[in-house]
């Protein structure tokens, strides 16, 4: 079962009718029973399944409503977010500003936009999907990453496995994923953003195992050691994928079958939805468990300037993904667990609450999303023919 919530059947045409989605969505909402997915109620905060708008009480000509798209398990972070930002542009200006939220498996997400979803900013799980929005749809500058601090990623993240309490199945480390009859909860790689993370983390492991030095990899004079080393990471992605009994579209749909549905005895997740989990009512029933290594993640984020240029809302969607750099903004992504790109802004007792990892970067190991994306994830690529033979 998936909670994919890109699939929200708005079109392009709803999208594009801006000013009708406006004044009718609020009047929609009003008397529905809140989304199965947990939420951090906020203002005026509605929320259904996929789409949340978040706003100051009060409405005058100044008005303004900015869309964000973005993966899947930001959720509560924005909706936070979003009530804070709303109440210091409303301090600094005297204007209202309702920030209405989609989410979706990061991939899915970027292709909505492309085909059409009005999207002011975005906030994905991986800069590949916002450079396929520059390339194919030509709505932002070839630079966008450039225009913010840290490459435009304000927070990053890892992953990390949830297991159920006790740990039944004695799982420490990746090794563990592929022995006796473990099953493994992750979505498809294909459709969700943080879904090619877990498989790449996976990758990245056993490459590890194999050389002993991730660094051998830039040595020419290795490559034949390099070949088996990646030979071997792919037969133990392969085995991986074989014990996973249920793919779903995109993180929250794992997370939901892991944790509401029972299926599986490890999820393999972004760290702050693993925290969740276990914050949540879940301490009796998981705990989080840190690999020996894991791939650090660079969730990015940009304004579509074209689309905001043409809403009339360029200005107010730069300062609302600026606000993600300011010491509240770090402080709230913080607070729901990510790591705040400028720690030096948020308190000391946030920041010990995250375990020390052993982190690669997919630049240093898999050359870049680019090529990473082009070997593992199109169509007919390594995922494929790992999957297609399970």
């Amino acid at each position: 079962m998936s909670t994919e919530t890109s699939d929200l059947n708005l079109t392009a045409m709803t999208f594009s009718i801006r000013n009708l989605v406006v004044l009718i969505v609020p009047l929609l909402f009003i008397g529905c029973s809140p989304s199965n997915n947990s939420a951090l109620t906020a203002q005026s905060n509605s929320t259904t399944d996929g789409l949340a708008s978040t706003s100051i009480a009060g409405t005058s000509a100044s008005d303004v409503k900015l869309l964000n798209v973005s993966y899947d398990p930001t959720r509560e972070f924005y909706q936070e977010f979003n009530t804070s930002f709303a109440s210091s542009w409303k301090k600094k200006t005297g204007s209202n500003v309702t920030v209405d939220q989609s989410h979706g498996g990061s991939g899915k997400q970027a292709r909505a936009v492309i085909d059409g979803l009005q999207a002011d900013v975005v906030t994905l799980a991986l800069s590949l999907d916002i450079e396929a929005i520059a390339e194919k749809a030509k709505l932002l500058d070839s630079d966008w990453q450039s225009k913010l601090p840290n490459n435009s990623a304000p927070y990053t993240s890892t992953i990390v496995f949830v297991v159920r309490k006790g740990n039944p199945k004695n799982i420490r480390d990746w090794g563990d994923l592929v022995k006796g009859d473990v099953e493994v909860i992750t979505a498809n790689p294909k459709t969700g953003g943080g879904a090619r993370w877990n498989y790449l983390a996976a990758w990245g492991y056993a490459l590890q195992r194999e050389l002993g030095d991730l660094s051998i990899l830039k040595d020419d004079a290795s490559s034949e050691k390099v070949q088996q080393a990646q030979a071997a990471a792919k037969q133990f992605v392969a085995d991986l994928y074989r014990r996973v009994p249920v793919l779903d579209s995109a993180a929250r749909g794992s997370t939901n079958t892991f944790v509401q549905r029972e299926i599986g005895d490890v999820l393999l997740t972004w760290e702050n939805e693993a925290i969740l989990s276990i914050s949540e009512g879940g301490r009796e029933k998981f705990e989080v468990i840190v690999p020996s290594i894991s791939i650090l993640a660079e969730p990015p984020v940009a304004v579509v300037d074209k689309v905001a240029t043409k809403h009339g809302v360029a200005e107010v969607a730069k300062a609302y993904l600026e606000y993600l750099y300011t010491p509240a903004g770090q402080a709230l992504a913080a607070k729901h667990h990510y790591r705040p790109a400028l720690p030096e802004f948020v308190d000391a007792k946030l920041l010990d609450a995250f375990p020390k990892v052993n982190t690669f970067k997919i630049d240093d190991v898999f050359g870049g999303w680019a090529k990473a994306q082009k070997e593992h994830f199109v169509d007919g690529g390594v995922f494929d023919q790992i999957y297609e033979s399970k």
